[in-house]
């Protein structure tokens, strides 16, 4: 086996980050790309040092021609490499980026918890990290936006997702996949511009490289590291204000004032979306949380129009109350 700095930095990653321990049923998701083909050879030169149990999971979304042939590559990969291999195909073919992606994951962790799998292990690249914090700050985000793609986060009770490249660029991927001549399936809707990300991708990217900063992946990949443990940070400071603040032993919700005027805005801010989240059925948008925040000061008898769903927050003395 030919051990190259990639190796190396992989494997000290998911030990200085507790990413895996050791022997433990790891279910890697394979694509067939360049990222997903670096990740699982990564992995299985790796697995005699740790122990690990693998296994190749395959997601067919049936949305291009040649899916099914793509599914059998991997497939045959896996046979080669002489481990399991499971197949989720959809009932039928799924639109939008944001559903494929839900679905995805929903067809991983059924895969994981009917095989007894722990993790999930996905092949994000710093790439796709800084790909994700343009995308959202397009849109409008907060911090929380900014940083979406974490190292680790639990999918269901018991099944962790985690994401052991995300240091690494794609470049460097295709790089590796050329080294050890894997054979890559090219995905033909990567080059489709129709996706806002693909524009990124191709477009935005390469522009800000070759204008701005030619690490430019790294750079932004560097900054949602950065912030993905500030928002840990501010989450928790807000969990604990919330907890302080909210009144008990209502049906309504009722957030004392009292509390909330000492604290530092973000963290009124963030209270604020906490308890959105809980009574929304959508992502609370930024006027509805400057909305309720702006509550905290405001004079009594004061109120929101509704939110979405109905709800309405009123001040009551010293109380927000949302009914």
């Amino acid at each position: 086996m030919v051990w190259t700095p990639l190796h190396a930095k992989i494997h000290r990653t998911i030990r200085s980050r507790h990413l895996f321990e050791r022997n433990q049923r790891l279910l890697i998701a394979v694509s067939g790309g360049q990222d997903s083909l670096c990740l699982i050879k990564l992995l299985l030169d790796l697995q005699s040092k740790w122990g690990w149990d693998l296994g190749i999971a395959h997601c067919d979304h049936r949305w291009r021609s040649d899916s099914q042939a793509n599914a059998n590559h991997v497939e045959n990969l896996a046979k080669t490499w002489g481990i399991s291999f499971y197949l989720e195909t959809a009932n039928q073919p799924i639109n939008s980026e944001a559903a494929a992606r839900d679905w995805r994951y929903q067809a991983l962790s059924a895969i994981a918890q009917a095989n007894n799998y722990q993790y999930i292990v996905t092949g994000h690249t710093a790439s796709d990290r800084a790909e994700t914090l343009l995308y959202n700050l397009i849109r409008g985000t907060g911090a929380d936006g900014l940083q979406a793609l974490t190292w680790q986060r639990p999918l269901t009770t018991g099944i962790m997702l985690v994401r052991p490249l995300l240091e690494i660029t794609r470049s460097q991927t295709e790089q590796f996949c050329q080294e050890f001549k894997l054979p890559i399936w090219e995905d033909s809707t990567n080059q489709d511009l129709q996706y806002a990300r693909n524009r990124i991708r191709q477009e935005l990217i390469p522009y800000l490289r070759e204008n701005f900063n030619p690490q430019v992946e790294s750079a932004l990949a560097q900054t949602a590291e950065l912030l993905q443990a500030e928002v840990e940070y501010l989450e928790k400071a807000a969990q604990e204000l919330r907890e302080k603040a909210l009144g008990m032993g209502h049906e309504e919700v009722r957030l004392n004032r009292r509390v909330l005027q000492k604290a530092p805005l973000a963290l009124q801010r963030r209270v604020m979306r906490q308890v959105l989240q809980q009574i929304l059925t959508d992502a609370p948008s930024f006027e509805h949380i400057e909305k309720l925040t702006a509550l905290i000061i405001a004079p009594n008898r004061s109120q929101t129009d509704p939110f979405p769903g109905g709800a309405i927050a009123q001040v009551e003395g010293d109380w927000i109350c949302l009914k």
